[in-house]
């Protein structure tokens, strides 16, 4: 099958396409026939240097797939051949998922929602459950409370709007000039240009931060947090903040979840979660992708076509 690996640790131009053998799906494992891929900034981040992942024998990147099931492994009871499926298997060790063939324990997919293509679904698990298992899982978003979105137009941030809006929250974003638009119609009641004024003093009165900056961003948006508000920040625990003024922060770093994929399932299928994808590219073409990405630029995800 086709593969891309990372020949060395470096920049793009060490992403090659390789042939590799198929893998075959062991107990509790399905494996996927990989119709898109999606790119995320940890795909280059861990493709720059290797650190934070367990790597196979040869290193092969990527997790967000959405695909069809070509074949099941002993065991598996709630998937078939045929079925369209999506999700980010085995995330933090490696997956290999820029691939045509994927192997994956069979409770980290999750059927594909009805009415995305697969370069939709393939933008979606990710970002997607960072988010859910931020907002939701960690942070208890509730109706009503106020939610403040950082890169609120990026990958994770595009998607946490709406997780957001959609459990009631009156969500406010941040994002240059030129998106406030495509973030208003993902459902921000409130954009503030991170360029034009500083968010601290604009923004007040905050119960839930979500920050996918870290650094200096994290600790200045302590300071818009209302007593028994939470600050949940995503680049690393070396960005938490220390706890005060009734005020709590903490880390989170996202895991496979078939619950939390039937959960944003359940939102695209009911037009309440729709991803924003600004570049489809071959896969042949991945180091283009990792280039795109790391400009810093990208509005919602980049997605790779493998069939």
């Amino acid at each position: 099958m086709r593969a891309v690996v990372v020949e060395q640790w470096g920049g793009p131009e060490q992403l090659v396409e390789r042939e590799l053998a198929r893998p075959e799906p062991g107990m509790n494992e399905v494996l996927v026939k990989v119709h898109a891929a999606g790119v995320n900034p940890v795909d280059w981040k861990t493709r720059a240097s290797g650190a934070l992942i367990e790597w196979g024998e040869v290193p092969a990147v990527g997790w967000d797939v959405s695909g069809t099931v070509e074949a099941v492994g002993p065991g598996v009871s709630n998937h078939r051949p045929g079925d369209e499926v999506y999700g980010m298997p085995l995330f933090p060790r490696q997956a290999g998922g820029y691939a045509e063939y994927v192997v994956a324990p069979a409770r980290h997919l999750a059927p594909k929602p009805a009415g995305l293509s697969h370069v939709e679904a393939a933008a979606l698990p990710l970002a997607g459950l960072t988010a859910w298992q931020a907002l939701v899982d960690a942070a208890d978003v509730r109706p009503g409370e106020r939610v403040l979105v950082h890169a609120a137009a990026g990958g994770v941030g595009h998607l946490a709007v709406q997780i957001a809006k959609a459990r009631g929250a009156y969500v406010i974003g941040t994002a240059s000039a030129g998106k406030h638009d495509l973030v208003r119609d993902l459902g921000a009641d409130e954009v503030v240009d991170y360029r034009e004024v500083r968010f601290e003093e604009a923004v007040s009165d905050v119960d839930v931060v979500l920050d996918g900056l870290g650094g200096e961003t994290a600790e200045r948006s302590m300071k818009v947090l209302r007593p028994g508000g939470r600050l949940i920040t995503l680049p690393g625990p070396g960005d938490v903040p220390a706890a005060r003024d009734g005020v709590s922060a903490s880390w989170v770093l996202v895991e496979p979840d078939h619950l939390g994929l039937r959960e944003l399932t359940a939102l695209a299928e009911r037009g309440a979660l729709r991803p924003v994808v600004e570049a489809v590219l071959p896969l042949d073409q991945a180091a283009k992708a990792h280039e795109l990405g790391e400009q810093g630029r990208t509005t919602g995800k980049i997605v790779l076509t493998v069939v």
